[in-house]
């Protein structure tokens, strides 16, 4: 029984990751569609009574949320492609005979 070091340095049993990397990755759609919502909410509170402050602010507050939904839109793409290439291998490995084998 084999263990594979996470990349904080602890180890886990082969197949724990998968289910952590899938509720990552759920959390992190989660998280991605709240800050869109909450961008929302705050471009519909500036169009009732705009003023040159919360305007700045809610351009300040867009790009700042921007960004953050750009880069968890990339690790997100990342990790699927991680979980991706972990389960081809897996289904791979156990297509191929075992060593010694004909």
């Amino acid at each position: 029984m084999g263990f594979r070091p996470l990349r904080g340095g602890a180890a886990a049993r082969p197949g724990t990751h998968r289910c952590s990397d899938r509720i990552r990755l759920t959390l992190r759609r989660f998280l991605a569609l709240g800050l869109g919502f909450q961008l929302a909410g705050d471009v519909l509170r500036t169009a009732v009574a705009p003023s040159f402050t919360e305007i700045g602010q809610l351009a300040a507050i867009a790009a700042i949320r921007t960004a953050l939904n750009f880069f968890l839109s990339r690790e997100i793409a990342r990790e699927r492609a991680e979980v991706s290439a972990d389960q081809s291998g897996q289904h791979t490995a156990a297509s191929r005979p075992a060593e010694g084998t004909p």
